[in-house]
């Protein structure tokens, strides 16, 4: 399994990279593994301001739908756009191609509480 070293992680299996003051969010690798083959993502929340925690939208799989929880306080501003005719590249790169969202942070600082990459691996191993 992969555990990226220039990543925050949430207890929910999610992962966030910051680039200036936006940042990129997916799921990780354990979560693929877990949720099995995804077969679509909805994300409908584009231009809302949402809180850490708050449900951003959701990825099913073919036995089940899993929430997906915004790591910090911000509005989604983008969606990847290949999610739409290709969900399985969440499972084959979620950490490259399969990313779900970027998001405008409200406080580049809340990234540096989420878990890093050791502190993540541990939680899932």
């Amino acid at each position: 399994m992969n555990f990226p070293d220039n990543l925050r992680y949430t207890k929910d299996h999610e992962w966030i990279r910051l680039e200036g003051d936006e940042a990129i969010v997916g799921i990780t690798d354990f979560a693929q593994q877990e949720l099995g083959d995804i077969v679509y993502v909805e994300i409908e929340t584009v231009g809302q301001q949402l809180n850490s925690g708050d449900v951003f939208g959701t990825v099913e799989a073919v036995k089940t739908v899993s929430d997906l929880f915004l790591p910090v306080n911000g509005s989604v501003i983008e969606v990847n756009p290949k999610l739409n005719s290709n969900p399985e590249v969440v499972n084959s790169d979620p950490y490259g191609e399969g990313w779900m969202a970027k998001i405008k942070l409200s406080n580049i600082a809340e990234v540096e509480s989420l878990m890093t990459a050791e502190a993540y691996q541990n939680l899932v191993s």
